[in-house]
Formats: structure tokens, sequence, C-alpha cells
């Protein structure tokens, strides 16, 4: 299994909104794809910004493919999402799963 890990910032008066945004519209959507096996949304909330670590998993990096295309390290951002982000690092990180709490 592949984890899929992004991280992006919103305004502090956006953090709510993009939660949302996330748990309602577009990882519903990411559900649909073969492979996919869920998510993770961390959130920390700072002084000025609220930190967004998404955590993705697939069941391998041909499933990552078919979601992300064959740039898959470039974040996938729906322009929704975009405008309520202040800055995201430009690539997403892939990382084998080695132990998960099923195990």
């Amino acid at each position: 299994m592949i984890a899929r890990l992004w991280k992006g910032w919103t305004p502090l008066s956006n953090g709510d909104a993009y939660e949302l945004l996330l748990r309602d519209h577009i990882l519903p959507g990411i559900h649909r794809l073969a492979g996919f096996q869920g998510a993770y949304i961390l959130r920390q909330d700072g002084e000025t910004e609220t930190e967004f670590v998404i955590v993705t998993l697939f069941n391998a990096l041909d499933d990552v493919r078919a979601f992300a295309g064959d740039s898959y390290t470039t974040p996938v951002i729906e322009p929704e999402a975009r405008a309520l982000l202040s800055r995201f690092e430009n690539f997403a990180s892939h990382y084998d799963i080695k132990l998960s709490p099923a195990d």
C-alpha cells in the first residue's frame, strides 16, 4: 500500500472552510477511484495560519498515477481549494506502508 502525503496552509480564517471542502466535496470524489483506500486530514491551527497534512492511501503506485497522472508527484489541487489556500507544497511525497493499525 502507498501513502501519498501533501501539505497546504490556509489563513486561519479559511481553515474551517477548507476542511469542510475536503470532507464534503474533494475526498468523496476520490473515493470512487479504483485502488483508493481512504484518507486522513491532519490539521494544526497556528497563530495566523492553519496547516493541513493530507494523507491519501492507495493500493499501488499505479493507482496513484491513475489519480494524479504521469507526473504523480505534482499535487492535485481543485480551483476551489486553491482559492482557500495561502500556500502549499508543490510536490506530493509517496511512501510504502510497512505497518498499519490493521497489522
